[in-house]
């Protein structure tokens, strides 16, 4: 074989139409990007990014919110997908001065955002068509999320490693996922994560308790779930309603945002 062609094969691989050496930000960002079959592109993901499975095994840039820089360059990669809540926002600042294309990703809370989520992704891959399947199939798996309410309350507790435990106040993805699951969040009167507190834990009297597998398991296990302030005096703590969720499926309002929000309306349905 010539020299010539030997190396045309070689390169080849780089010189496919739309493609690209792809690093993407955001768990919701690469459920996308593996949905639209554009994986073969990915060369690293950030730590949030734990599903499909596959997606573990490409190189790690670090936590979302803590990126930097290097880190993503020493990948080289010619097109950086990022969430909108990636920080800080000077890294992808540097990405473009280094020749990086970056497509920011809408990051907002809602169940209408996946569709630009996908659409935006899809614009970047040059995978309109993709695009627009995947749009159509996350139309049918919204349309089977009930609109009736359920007056039944919801307690998300976040716990990770070294931290107090906290609750989802409003302006939080776990607010949003409750209210879109028809339910209502048992912590009303502060936005964002605050530290429990028994007086205010008792107030709120929660019908569930939902929690992530990664928060029940940095407090040892299901069974110190009811010894955190005040729920164990609570209709959830009486009956050990809990239910456990990946938390990027229930919070990233991702592809499978729809399938957790109906297994927690199937939980709160189940309730006496």
């Amino acid at each position: 074989m010539k020299p010539w062609l030997s190396l045309l094969l070689l390169l080849l691989p780089f010189f496919v139409a739309g493609e690209a050496r792809l690093v993407t930000i955001g768990g919701d960002v690469t459920e996308i990007v593996y949905a639209l079959k554009a994986d073969h592109q990915l060369v690293g993901r950030d730590s949030t990014s734990t599903a499909p499975e596959a997606a573990t095994r490409l190189p790690d840039v670090g936590y979302m919110r803590q990126l930097n820089a290097e880190g993503i360059l020493s990948l080289r990669p010619t097109l950086v997908v990022a969430s909108a809540q990636a920080q800080p926002s000077l890294v992808l600042r540097q990405l473009t001065q280094s020749g990086v294309k970056v497509v920011t990703v809408p990051g907002d809370n809602s169940l209408t955002a996946i569709r630009d989520k996908i659409t935006v992704v899809a614009g970047a891959l040059n995978a309109s068509a993709a695009g627009k399947a995947l749009v159509a199939q996350m139309d049918s798996a919204l349309a089977q999320l009930p609109a009736r309410p359920l007056d039944k309350k919801v307690l998300f507790i976040m716990s990770h490693g070294g931290m107090t435990a906290m609750g989802a106040g409003q302006q939080t993805a776990a607010d949003a996922a409750i209210q879109a699951a028809g339910l209502r969040n048992a912590m009303q009167g502060f936005s964002r994560y605050q530290p429990l507190s028994q007086e205010g834990v008792i107030a709120s009297a929660p019908d569930l308790i939902v929690m992530g597998r990664d928060s029940v398991q940095a407090l040892g296990g299901a069974s110190r779930v009811w010894t955190l302030p005040g729920l164990a005096q609570t209709p959830a703590g009486a009956q050990h309603r809990l239910l456990l969720v990946d938390d990027m499926a229930l919070l990233g309002f991702s592809l499978r945002t729809p399938g957790a929000i109906l297994a927690l309306r199937q939980a709160a349905e189940q309730l006496p």
